[in-house]
């Protein structure tokens, strides 16, 4: 590790313990199930609809691929949203900004359970993964309001964990909903879900952002608020001038595409070449990448708290953020190109049931792997931004969502016109560019972090949304 001088690093010293002993154990226990939930419901939204794309192209008399674009819009849109949420979280805290987020979410649920056409489905598609957008950016922000750092990366863990599980049974989900109901009735269920989660929010959830750390705290010291305050939203896109967090954004995109390369056109890849055609069995087949989701975030959190303690006992009490990043290398090197490139090459040669067999098995490793990537990345986030890492980890997300919205379009065109395994190998090779992105913050984590300073935190409280970072602020 290079021994430049880091603003995150100098002076450093470990968050007393009154911050984080605001809540009891059991009450932490329940925000993080409370915030869990609330990152469920985007996976549900995103993840349900897929396995409904062949139905709704056939009510709608347009192509897969037409209807695929509620995909890609929907990513947008959630890129978007967590850009609002996540500032609006600093600004004003994590309770409102979630009890503002659901009722937007049910809305657009409604509204694509009543599409009659291409155009108005696009719409309310965007409207509803806007309004549940703040769910993983805000929560992850939550966990690192609780959690001190040595324990940052196991709690964050639960919570991708649980969150993610979600991937795991909404495409199941969503397929017997279209095999045996109606995927507009599934969508009119998740608006009824926005709903029950704003009534949790607001009968449990308390403000969890740290005293004194809130934009709105720093406002009402110069004078009292007497309207709304618009918060500049697309400030939090300033934190990617740290090259630390544009190389772990790059890792954890290059990962993921690798899901949707799998994930999309697996109706018409998987489902085709093994002659299944009951929705509800496609949305089985999504299964096992949930399940590694799942199983990949509980590993990874608990070996990024792992690298932590040991890298810094052996410094003796000297921390580096990038010591999280540490076992990276497994899933991003090793499960996820192997994982991804494999099932290209199986779903194209091998057409008995023993191919169906290792390109499920294949899902699992690779929803093991991209995990092993998001999850450290995340917490990375937290602990560099501080109070600030909603904001952070919302950046990387829209940007990442901006690079996946044209990619995630392109994939089935592309599997039309190269093939599956030409696509899954371009996407496994990408995902080996993503470890070096990761190899390289290792490497040179304290250097680059010295060479633009975009307010890293020296304790996990500091670095407040500032009252000035707002577009209309209070009357002075």
């Amino acid at each position: 590790m290079a021994t430049e001088n880091s603003p995150l690093l100098v002076g450093y010293t470990s968050q007393g313990d009154d911050v984080y002993s605001r809540f009891r154990t059991s009450q932490k226990r329940v925000i993080v199930l409370l915030v869990s939930f609330a990152a469920l419901v985007p996976s549900f939204v995103s993840g349900s609809f897929v396995p409904s794309i062949p139905q709704i192209a056939k009510d709608f008399q347009v192509s897969g691929a037409a209807v695929s674009l509620a995909v890609s819009l929907s990513v947008f849109a959630s890129a978007i949203g967590g850009l609002v949420w996540s500032a609006y979280s600093s600004f004003y805290g994590r309770r409102p900004t979630y009890l503002w987020g659901m009722p937007l979410m049910a809305i657009g649920s409604f509204g694509t359970a009543i599409s009659t056409d291409l155009p108005s489905l696009l719409f309310w598609r965007f409207v509803q993964a806007l309004g549940c957008s703040g769910g993983m950016p805000i929560g992850a922000a939550v966990i690192g309001d609780i959690y001190q750092v040595e324990e940052r990366g196991s709690a964050m863990g639960s919570f991708f964990g649980a969150s993610l599980f979600g991937l795991a049974i909404a495409p199941l989900t969503g397929g017997i909903a279209a095999e045996y109901w109606t995927w507009r009735g599934f969508q009119m269920a998740l608006g009824v879900w926005g709903l029950v989660q704003m009534s949790l929010m607001h009968l449990l959830l308390p403000e969890t952002t740290h005293p004194n750390t809130r934009g709105i705290e720093q406002c009402k010291e110069k004078g009292s608020i007497k309207r709304l305050v618009s918060v500049n939203p697309f400030g939090s896109l300033e934190l990617l001038k740290s090259p630390n967090l544009l190389m772990v954004m790059m890792a954890n995109t290059l990962a993921l595409i690798t899901d949707f390369v799998l994930l999309i056109p697996l109706s018409y890849t998987i489902g085709v070449r093994y002659n299944i055609k009951n929705d509800a069995l496609i949305g089985a087949c999504f299964l096992p990448n949930g399940l590694g989701n799942f199983v990949g975030a509980y590993i990874a959190g608990r070996l990024s708290d792992t690298m932590v303690k040991k890298w810094k006992k052996k410094r003796d009490g000297v921390w580096y953020p990038e010591d999280r990043l540490q076992g990276v290398y497994i899933g991003a090197f090793f499960l996820v190109p192997l994982s991804v490139g494999l099932v290209g090459l199986v779903a194209t040669c091998i057409d008995s049931p023993i191919g169906l067999s290792i390109c499920l098995m294949c899902l699992f490793t690779n929803g093991v792997g991209v995990d092993m990537v998001l999850t450290p990345i995340g917490s990375y986030a937290v602990d560099l931004m501080g109070s600030r890492g909603a904001e952070a980890i919302a950046a990387i997300c829209a940007l990442r969502s901006l690079l996946l919205a044209p990619l995630s379009a392109l994939i089935l065109p592309s599997v039309d016109v190269i093939g599956i395994a030409a696509t899954n190998g371009i996407a496994a090779l990408l995902a080996i560019i993503g470890y070096f992105c990761i190899w390289l913050t290792i490497r040179y984590g304290d250097r680059m972090r010295a060479y633009v300073n975009v307010g890293y935190a020296k304790t996990a409280d500091q670095q407040p949304r500032s009252c000035g970072d707002a577009i209309h602020g209070p009357p002075e």
